[in-house]
């Protein structure tokens, strides 16, 4: 019996397969429904064996068929969707059948790069706790926001940093005398969304007390960098999941997005922003620590400084994120705790210094001397 390989372009409802062997021929194709029962009478009604590699796209359905395939004993491969349509055989004459066509074809020859990772079942319920908690927090801060928007437009000033963040300031806004008559009606619907938001931030939050529980010595092996909690501690396991499969601590950022884009050709070698081509929520997270380093006590402090007098603020905060990404990632790979001196930074008794930016302006020109 041939190896065979076999291309699924996967939908929500139904699902197109094309199954080739060593040579290349054709073997079987057709469509089956996106469900268990369907891909098992996938697998049956071709006689794949055991171990046989099935190609897929990314997309909203692909890790749950992945995963399906992987209890039918398969091989799941999950390609990046960006590649498969850059190296189409045919990009402008698109349909189902000849997507996987080209899923099957490249799986035989090997030219498939970008593979994603499937992560087992418990990796997988992580991400999405901590995938559902950052899309409420997103919308309470819509909400606060949306609520700011209405106080400007009225001439009252949106509060100081920080406010509407609580339940005591909603109620004390709501209370007062701040808001219009005509506007309170809006700004109690606003709070009660954002209430919402809150008891699922709440609910999700004992979830994943349960988990760094249950993964407490590495959550308490990543907290040893400073800024680094037990949310942060949590999204860099589930997004890393096998620190094994990343060659080095420089790929681990590539993953994340965090390296600068490349232009290079001939004599010109130009570096732009971050790919961003990874974990959004790892790297927001780390975006979220690397703010931490602009206090003088934290170790990192002086790499910040360094870049946000170069660069500014933003891009200075981008820097140390990429420095925390390689960085538990180590911790996570080596099993170590937190060491300055591992981390490649400055030590010592660090004294504060400002920099200010003056404009030059143009000098007034002198007096004209008095006609005589």
């Amino acid at each position: 019996m041939g190896k065979y390989y076999v291309g699924l372009d996967v939908h929500s409802r139904e699902s197109v397969f094309v199954v080739k062997n060593d040579e290349g021929a054709l073997v079987a194709r057709g469509s089956v429904p996106t469900t268990v029962d369907g891909l098992k009478r996938l697998r049956d009604s071709c006689g794949l064996p055991a171990g046989t590699g099935v190609a897929l796209e990314t997309g909203t359905s692909a890790f749950f068929v992945a995963r399906e395939l992987v209890r039918l004993e398969l091989k799941p491969i999950v390609i990046d969707a960006h590649e498969v349509r850059r190296k189409a055989h045919r990009p402008e004459q698109k349909s189902d059948t000849r997507d996987a066509l080209e899923l099957s074809e490249g799986l035989r020859r090997g030219f498939y790069r970008s593979i994603v990772h499937v992560p087992n079942p418990a990796i997988s319920e992580l991400r999405t706790a901590l995938s559902r908690r950052r899309h409420f927090i997103r919308i309470q801060t819509a909400e606060v926001n949306a609520v700011k928007r209405l106080l400007r437009e009225i001439g009252q000033p949106s509060g100081p940093r920080g406010s509407l963040r609580t339940d005591a300031h909603w109620q004390r806004l709501l209370a007062g005398d701040v808001v219009a008559e005509h506007l309170k009606e809006h700004v109690f619907h606003h709070y009660a969304v954002w209430r919402q938001a809150a008891e699922r931030v709440r609910a999700l939050d004992l979830s994943l007390g349960e988990s760094a529980r249950e993964r407490r010595e590495a959550v308490k092996r990543l907290e040893t960098v400073p800024g680094v909690g037990p949310i942060v501690a949590l999204t860099a396991i589930a997004a890393f999941a096998e620190v094994s499969r990343f060659e080095n601590s420089k790929h681990a950022a590539s993953y994340a997005g965090l390296v600068p884009s490349t232009f290079q050709s001939g004599e010109r070698d130009a570096h732009g922003h971050i790919t961003k081509r990874g974990s959004a929520e790892l790297r927001a997270m780390l975006c979220e620590a690397a703010h931490h380093a602009r206090r003088f006590s934290h170790p990192l402090n002086p790499h910040f400084a360094r870049v946000c007098a170069r660069r500014g603020y933003k891009t200075a905060v981008v820097a140390v994120a990429h420095r925390l990404c390689r960085i538990l990632f180590a911790m996570l790979r080596d099993g170590t705790d937190f060491s300055v001196t591992g981390a490649g930074v400055e030590q010592g008794n660090f004294k504060r210094t400002t920099t200010y930016k003056y404009r030059l302006r143009p000098k007034p020109a002198g007096r004209l001397p008095l006609a005589g």
